[in-house]
């Protein structure tokens, strides 16, 4: 029973449309990481299980600074059980369209690429999750993470999550660039 599962659940992921750059573009707006990140933001954002099922709502607040050459990115999530996170990202610019990053927990580093209005982020992190114990554990993800200029000072966000291969659900944030 549990291999008819798993077999149908890899069956369901892999019928899961995601983005790509193939994609025709939908705007003529121009993402420029640097610019965007540089400042602070707001942003809210849910993680919802391959079933859709919402299992987790933060809010993050973004402290960005782009000194010419690296972008650090420093993350203060407010889950709405009141439990607390603190990433702090390191992105350099590698080319005209293109990043690398690591923040702790990544798994080496995370790449990027800009083209329009979009960026895509892919990166393998040791997450931690909320155990049922009231504990947390450890959990390595992979993440596809997309990312949309919507207007000067909005950027929707849409990041699919695997574990061994297999989606597990995905991540919808909503930022906003504070004047």
């Amino acid at each position: 029973m549990r291999a008819l599962a798993l077999a149908s659940l890899t069956l369901l992921a892999a019928c899961t449309g995601k983005p790509s750059f193939k994609d025709p573009a939908l705007s003529d707006r121009q993402l420029n990481l640097e610019e965007f990140f540089a400042g602070t933001l707001v942003a809210q954002g849910q993680f919802q299980d391959i079933f859709g099922t919402v299992r987790r709502r933060f809010d993050v607040t973004i402290k960005g600074d782009w000194n010419g050459e690296r972008l650090q990115l420093v993350e203060d999530f407010v889950y709405e059980d009141g439990s607390t996170e603190q990433r702090i990202w390191t992105l350099v610019k590698t080319g005209p369209e293109t990043w690398r990053g690591t923040a702790p927990g990544v798994v080496g580093e995370a790449t990027g690429v800009e083209d329009g209005d979009r960026f895509n982020w892919r990166y393998t992190i040791d997450l931690p999750v909320p155990a049922a114990d009231g504990n947390a554990e450890t959990v390595r993800v992979t993440f596809d993470d997309w990312m949309w200029l919507l207007s000067g000072d909005q950027l929707l966000n849409r990041a699919y999550m695997q574990r061994f291969g297999v989606d597990v659900g995905d991540v919808t944030i909503s930022f906003e660039k504070l004047r």
